[in-house]
């Protein structure tokens, strides 16, 4: 079904124990991902969107990191609770990842139509023909092949016997696609898949990730910390900050009327080619320490709007109309530009 959750988080906590600190990376954090639309995760670095990401994939490093709380239910199946073979199984095949740079998570000493070969073979992809070992692998490598056409790899059969480093960021880019892609997942995670690409490439990917979701009807969940991305491609938006949600929204409604002072900051921050806005604006301060986070609001000391009550008191996150919900004593679903949206007039 179209609006069902393939992708429900449920309160979910990942810890990392440091020399006797806790470094609270996920705090109690539920998403729900509808099939076959694109969720947009965004936030500044440190913010815990990718320790997210790998925490849904249970890559955590363990020790020192840990989920010590909540669920991750794909597809009616809690991920948490199942055994490390059941995730390899899992990795890779029903769920796949885009890691944020290429160049480190490919391989430099395997050829590139290998890499993509192997993720086929491991998971014993269906089309694949041939009874020997060596049939497999001669089938694996033609596949891997079309999917490097698919993702716009030119002269795939002899790029497929490149290394990683003769290949530029954007092509790099595309063959982590292509190996994201090569057992259809259900799930596809982008960490961040145009970063250090420039504006010409990154287009190109995400038109790409958009066709490919079309194609083969893929559910993305998107990490990034640019709204340019985000306005591009996404369904759905949810803010991350200090390891929690702070705000979660219709992308077209986040743009109209952020309902959180971080998330209007955010907005604030990007520049605009529509209006003259001077002195591009800041958000004072930086993400707090993740082992010694306030009482309260966790953004109360980078926020203009905060009050006492901020930082005594931390925020639920509260439904505020619209298939939206927004972690501030003060939004509503107005939101909270009227007293001051801080544009130059």
């Amino acid at each position: 079904m179209e609006n069902e959750a393939i992708l429900s988080i449920n309160n979910l906590k990942t810890h990392f124990f440091v020399q006797n600190h806790v470094y609270i990376a996920v705090d109690n954090v539920s998403i729900s991902v509808k099939r076959g639309t694109t969720l947009a995760v965004v936030g500044e670095s440190g913010c815990g969107k990718s320790m997210l990401a790998s925490s849904v994939m249970r890559i955590v490093p363990d020790p020192p990191g840990k989920i010590v709380g909540g669920e991750v239910v794909f597809k009616g199946e809690n991920l948490i609770n199942k055994t490390e073979k059941q995730m390899e199984e899992i990795r890779g095949g029903s769920i796949s990842m885009i890691f944020q740079e290429p160049m480190t998570s490919l391989n430099p000493v395997f050829r590139i139509g290998k890499q993509i070969s192997e993720s086929l073979l491991i998971h014993q992809y269906a089309e694949l023909s041939g009874r020997t070992k060596s049939e497999k692998k001669k089938s694996a490598m033609k596949k891997s092949i079309d999917l490097m056409e698919m993702v716009g790899i030119p002269d795939a059969p002899k790029r497929a016997h490149d290394y990683p480093h003769r290949l530029s960021g954007g092509m790099r880019q595309r063959v982590m696609i292509a190996m994201a892609l090569a057992s259809e997942p259900d799930l596809l995670i982008a960490d961040e898949p145009t970063t250090a690409l420039d504006v010409t490439v990154q287009a190109q990917i995400l038109e790409l990730l958009e066709n490919l979701q079309k194609e083969l009807h893929t559910t993305i969940i998107l990490i990034t910390h640019d709204f340019g991305v985000v306005a591009e491609v996404s369904d759905y938006v949810a803010v991350m900050y200090a390891g929690q949600i702070i705000e979660q929204s219709p992308t077209d409604m986040i743009f109209e009327n952020p309902l959180h002072p971080y998330t209007i900051g955010l907005l604030r921050s990007v520049p605009r080619i529509d209006a003259d806005q001077g002195e591009l604006f800041v958000i004072e301060g930086v993400v707090p320490n993740s082992a010694f986070y306030p009482v309260g609001c966790r953004f109360a000391n980078r926020c203009t709007q905060s009050k006492e009550i901020c930082f005594k008191e931390m925020p639920e996150l509260r439904e505020a109309g619209g298939g939206r919900s927004v972690r501030c004593h003060f939004a509503n679903i107005t939101g909270i530009r009227g007293a001051d949206d801080g544009r130059d007039s």
